[in-house]
């Protein structure tokens, strides 16, 4: 804990959080400092990772000229959200920045304020009257359809990208410290006083690096599904139905 009982006070999470950002920023600087004609290794990881952003989530979902515009909001939040879930497998840190619900949160309102924003960049406030009474709609079903409209639109997107992210990554945090709290258990305790039973360690030990995997492939998985959902919910906001 720093700077505990002032309005600055930061705990570890925070601290974790402040880290990410910083060796983020420090990455792109350095990769994006001296680019060649002739990259170096360091450049053909940096343009692969920005690349398969752009062409896999991005322009897969908007198109290339939609997706020109609302890059950076959406390869921030890839690689921000990436960076933040990694950390719950990397020592002495062992817990992920999103796992906490204030960046979850804050990473949804983010993906909520830009695609309601496309909405009204493209469709006036129009967009709010036909994102709830899509056309077509018989007049008996109109008060039904528009709630659900309502609730699907402006509510769930928002609360599912929240509970999606914090869910899995506070489950992969609950797996890892009961591997390695029973492995240290069993070795330590058990085994240290002449029980053979403590030998259950090694079991323990080895799912617990195979969840350790396991999360790491989650962490990358998280980033993309909430960055893709993100971008196809701004889609959905251009579409011209709207």
């Amino acid at each position: 804990m720093l700077f505990e009982g002032t309005p600055f006070e930061l705990n570890r999470i925070m601290l974790i959080r402040l880290l990410v950002v910083t060796v983020l920023i420090v990455w792109l600087l350095i990769a994006t400092r001296r680019m060649r004609v002739i990259p170096t290794r360091g450049q053909v990881a940096t343009e692969f990772l920005l690349g398969f952003v752009r062409d896999s989530i991005i322009v897969q979902a908007l198109g290339e000229k939609d997706g020109k515009r609302f890059m950076v909001p959406l390869m921030t939040m890839f690689f921000l959200i990436i960076g933040l879930n990694i950390t719950g497998v990397v020592p002495f840190l062992n817990i992920a920045g999103t796992s906490v619900i204030g960046t979850p949160l804050l990473l949804a309102l983010v993906a909520y304020v830009i695609f309601i924003y496309a909405g009204i960049k493209k469709h006036g406030f129009k967009y709010f009257k036909n994102a709830v009474a899509p056309s077509g709609v018989p007049g008996v079903l109109l008060p039904v359809v528009a709630l659900i409209e309502i609730l699907s639109t402006f509510i769930v997107r928002p609360v599912s990208l929240t509970l999606r992210l914090l869910m899995n990554m506070i489950a992969g945090h609950l797996l890892l410290v009961l591997c390695f709290s029973a492995t240290h258990f069993f070795f330590f305790t058990i085994l240290a006083n002449g029980d053979l039973i403590g030998l259950l360690g090694i079991g323990t030990l080895a799912f617990g690096a195979i969840f350790t995997l396991f999360e790491i492939l989650v962490a990358v998985l998280q980033a993309y599904v909430f960055t893709f959902l993100a971008a196809i919910y701004i889609q959905l906001s251009l579409a011209d139905e709207h």
